[in-house]
């Protein structure tokens, strides 16, 4: 594994975007797994592990998360910079394509990026994410995001995680304590927070106040994909419902449909059962 930065662009000034890379620097065959809307590139180490013989895997950290820079202006906490981001990321690989694995948001800036003229995404893996997105699931999130406690023990924010995140459904000892230690550090004082920026908060407030609640709908940008496309859906999911990814296999690109078990929002991907469907979609 390496690690490194991109700089990146905003109405603000520069920020740096911070990734994750795996398997062989001057493969062609490049992957871009992109985490959900608090988590951040290690998520993906599990799966990164399991293709980097056959990829160039990147998993970055999208603006305000994990080692990313913070946005001063939280406004910008919006879908077209971390587009923006992304494309700037792409850019900066200098591959003429790329296969694209999102999980929730970063399925919804793969989506973004497939919809437009002239993209580079040969194939792409929505895990728990659709282009209607249901009230309840944003109202769930928003009840912890921007409020994220503090923690004297690492112990402590691990029982956290495994409370807020239990829709990932069923996972070993080891798993969550690797999904924890990436998404915390040692602040100053001493006390264990979150890598992320609170202030993501404000926007996703904004945004829940706009819809009033009710379901976000994205169908024009489904609809415009043209590239293969592999559906994976948590059986239990509130954000993607079986109805809308059921509707998805028959519009759009025409995606494959996967139900994961025993799994809501969303499946982690980090077991061979869930990542063997994604090596099948992405190697055949």
């Amino acid at each position: 594994m390496r690690e490194g930065k991109v700089r990146c662009l905003s109405t603000a000034g520069f920020h740096k975007v911070a990734y994750v890379e795996w398997g062989h620097a001057d493969n062609p065959k490049v992957l871009v797994c992109v985490h959900g809307l608090t988590r951040n590139g290690r998520d993906f180490d599990f799966l990164a592990q399991a293709l980097e013989a056959d990829y160039r895997v990147i998993c970055p950290d999208i603006v305000g998360r994990g080692k990313s820079d913070w946005l001063a202006n939280k406004s910008l906490y919006v879908l077209p910079q971390y587009c923006a981001d992304m494309v700037t990321l792409l850019a900066w690989l200098n591959v003429e394509t790329v296969d694209w694995l999102g999980t929730s948001m970063g399925g919804l800036i793969g989506m973004t990026l497939a919809a437009q003229p002239g993209n580079p995404i040969r194939r792409l893996v929505l895990n728990d994410v659709g282009p209607v997105i249901t009230g309840v699931s944003l109202a769930r999130i928003g009840d912890y995001l921007g409020k994220p406690p503090r923690f004297d023990r690492i112990e402590e924010a691990e029982a956290y995680v495994r409370q807020v995140s239990a829709p990932f459904g069923p996972l070993t000892d080891t798993q969550w304590r690797h999904l924890t230690v990436h998404a915390v550090h040692q602040a100053k004082d001493g006390k264990i927070e979150f890598v992320y920026d609170p202030g993501i908060a404000q926007v996703y407030r904004q945004s829940q106040l706009l819809s009033g609640g009710k379901d976000v709908e994205l169908w024009q940008l489904f609809d415009a994909i043209t590239c293969p496309t592999l559906l994976l859906r948590g059986e239990k999911s509130d954000l993607l419902t079986a109805q809308t990814a059921q509707a998805m296999t028959q519009r759009g690109p025409h995606a494959k449909l996967i139900e994961v078990p025993d799994v809501g929002h969303a499946p982690t991907l980090m077991d061979e059962a869930q990542i063997a469907p994604v090596r099948e979609f992405l190697l055949n």
